[in-house]
């Protein structure tokens, strides 16, 4: 064998990839990748190296800036002339709040809240949700906001209604890739609901338990706002695996938003850190940035509750507009700087939930409630 043929000998190219893979740093990685088991599989095949990772959380994004990284060193380390990159899933399912069971198909809930209503938390839900969807995950939405259900209509659509496939069980409303129940698919726009707690209490559980979920990956809750009965029912209820707060820069959204930390602190939920929404409006016109909910606020919150600043969302028109036509940023505008936002976002949500958290073996994963 030639000192060639043995530079391209399975072992000596596992052995390059692994020890440039392990040189790889990113704010999602607590572990480099090799320690992490990433590297599944490595092969030469016509001057073309194959490499293909196996990733437990959602981590597109970050294999993009991972191949701008590494390329040129692989090529230049192996000879080879190109290099064909394969990123792969296999989520982990984790533990979840009080060793509670799961729900069937369901390997996640992630808990999107706010301390106030008006920051932004349904849509950053709706968001976060198409985003973990865009980077390769199986991903649904439960729309627990009963007082004010308005995921159908950010998905456009608030006009379907789900049916019942053995008469007990609703199936989800499919909606932009994305397995959906909300109250809102139940009740007419003109119907207040005046339900008291324990009723809306229960009707979430019945929801999120008789739903007839598809596998996913990750079910995105969009929690009621607020710090009150009902949502700290669902807290303590929910079989929930993390959480992320909502907030704005403004000092009194703030406020809030330190309960809304202290109250998963107390039933035991995992707070996976705060999203900052609004943190700079772009004028639409001329694409001016100006911080009119005050700056630094978000970041001071996550270092005094030792959590993560997991993302810094625009205001920008186009959002809204988004929104209100039923089809969100990321599927609307799938190549905008906001829709790399939200899946850079996605990313950091999904790799914090994993370091966080505890794996549960896969044959145990999806016991029924």
């Amino acid at each position: 064998m030639n000192e060639q043929s043995q530079a391209k000998s399975p072992d000596t190219l596992r052995a390059m990839v692994a020890g440039t893979l392990a040189n790889f740093q990113h704010p999602t990685l607590k572990h480099n990748l090799t320690t992490l088991k990433a590297l599944h599989h490595v092969a030469w095949m016509d001057d073309t190296l194959h490499v293909e990772l196996v990733m437990p959380f959602v981590w597109n994004s970050a294999f993009e800036v991972l191949k701008e990284q590494c390329s040129a060193d692989l090529l230049r380390i192996t000879g080879a002339k190109a290099i064909d990159w394969k990123l792969s899933y296999n989520i982990a399912t984790l533990k979840r709040v009080k060793n509670q069971p799961g729900i069937n198909g369901v390997k996640n809930i992630i808990a999107v809240s706010s301390g106030k209503g008006g920051v932004g938390k349904s849509s950053t839900a709706v968001n976060l949700a198409l985003a973990l969807a865009a980077e390769g995950a199986k991903v649904g939405v439960l729309d627990a906001d009963i007082y004010g259900p308005s995921i159908p209509t950010m998905l456009g659509a608030e006009d379907q209604r789900p049916t019942s496939p053995d008469g007990t069980h609703m199936a989800p409303i499919m909606s932009h890739s994305l397995a959906t129940n909300s109250i809102g698919y139940l009740v007419t726009d003109d119907n207040a609901m005046v339900w008291r707690g324990p009723m809306a209490s229960k009707a979430l559980m019945q929801m999120l338990q008789e739903t007839l979920w598809p596998d996913l990956d990750y079910l995105v809750l969009d929690m009621p706002p607020g710090t009150g009965d009902i949502q700290l029912t669902l807290a303590q209820n929910i079989p929930v695996t993390g959480a992320v707060v909502v907030t704005t820069p403004q000092d009194i959204a703030l406020i809030d938003a330190k309960k809304g930390i202290v109250m998963f602190e107390k039933v035991e939920v995992p707070v996976l850190g705060i999203v900052e929404n609004m943190s700079m409006h772009i004028c639409s016109n001329c694409g001016h940035h100006e911080p009119i909910f005050g700056t630094g606020g978000a970041q001071k919150l996550a270092e005094k509750y030792h959590t993560q600043l997991l993302g810094q969302m625009p205001l920008h028109i186009s959002l809204r507009e988004d929104l209100d036509r039923g089809t969100p940023t990321v599927v609307s505008r799938p190549e905008s700087e906001f829709t790399a936002i939200y899946r850079e976002l996605a990313d950091r949500v999904a790799a914090q939930l994993y370091w966080q958290g505890e794996v549960i073996p896969g044959e145990i994963a999806f016991r029924a409630v």
